[in-house]
């Protein structure tokens, strides 16, 4: 059993035309399903009608077996439910057999965020090299930067940001998220002069024809890459010291422990991170409980 190329067709076009997944989730759900029937393979299974649940599960038990952490295969349950149930609608398979899989409680870890004083300080230092290079990068890097901070955003939304998707008057961006789902998120002023400058004193000397509408663009005037934009935030990061190499991720982190330990409630934070469930924002309410805990544990005599 292999995956055919009318297989990896008809399904990539379903997840996504039908699913909007990224085209890196796309990949992702193509590589669970190729290591899924390459073990079935090993097993002797060689038709779609021969596989069975328990066959799911030894796949499931291998990976884990040799060291995926639970929330990996967390997600491989979640793409062989997907791949199930589309292949047995579209007369792939004669059932539904992943239906009854259960996917292992995923271990919650709390996301590593900077406090306030360190943010300032890190913008506070790329502020500085802007201001003495006055160079189209530097300028650019620290409206990445204050963002990033100030939204919470993704790194992949802050790439897709096209200059229309900035509303200057109300301070809002409009940013497309996870499945195609836009939202208007708020930035402050702080973020919006550097924005403002970057169009001023930076974009123009990085134009080129293949710049198009994106709002960020790179070296060569192509709209800027997210693995540049995570260079962009380590080499921040490094103004703090300790090798700390907080990621754009850690900057969204921040972004929602902020909001919450300065008063947003719950919901709000919801929305501007873009989350679909509430349950994945609460975790900040741990980081918070955390921090105050420490801080505590810091500055009280009889901690």
């Amino acid at each position: 059993m292999a995956l055919t190329p009318e297989l990896r067709e008809a399904y990539s076009r379903h997840l996504t035309h039908e699913r909007n997944l990224s085209a890196n989730s796309v990949r992702a759900y193509l590589a669970d399903l190729e290591s899924l029937l390459l073990h079935i393979n090993q097993l002797g299974i060689t038709e779609f009608s021969q596989l069975g649940l328990n066959h799911i599960r030894s796949w499931l038990a291998n990976l884990q077996s040799k060291g995926a952490a639970r929330s990996s295969v967390t997600r491989r349950v979640v793409s062989i439910r997907a791949f199930t149930y589309w292949g047995a609608r579209n007369g792939w398979l004669p059932t539904d057999i992943g239906r009854e899989l259960v996917a292992p409680k995923p271990e919650r870890h709390l996301p590593d965020v900077l406090d306030v004083e360190s943010a300032t300080l890190a913008l506070e230092a790329l502020h500085v090299r802007s201001t003495e290079e006055q160079s189209p990068e530097s300028i650019r890097d620290l409206a990445i930067v204050e963002t990033l901070y100030a939204s919470g955003i993704r790194v992949s939304e802050l790439t897709g940001l096209d200059l229309l998707d900035l509303d200057r008057e109300r301070q809002t961006l409009r940013v497309v998220g996870k499945g195609n789902k836009e939202r208007i998120v708020p930035i402050g002023n702080p973020a919006m002069r550097a924005i403002e400058n970057w169009l001023t004193s930076g974009r123009p000397h990085l134009l080129s024809e293949e710049s198009g509408s994106a709002l960020f663009l790179g070296s060569r005037g192509k709209r800027i890459d997210a693995r540049v934009v995570r260079t962009i935030v380590y080499e921040a990061m490094s103004a703090l010291g300790n090798n700390r190499r907080l990621s754009p991720h850690g900057l969204r982190h921040s972004a929602a422990t902020h909001l919450l330990e300065g008063g947003a409630d719950l919901r709000t934070v919801q929305e501007i991170l873009g989350h679909s469930s509430l349950s994945t924002t609460q975790i900040y309410t741990h980081v918070s409980q955390e921090r105050i805990k420490k801080s505590y544990e810091q500055a009280h005599p009889r901690a």
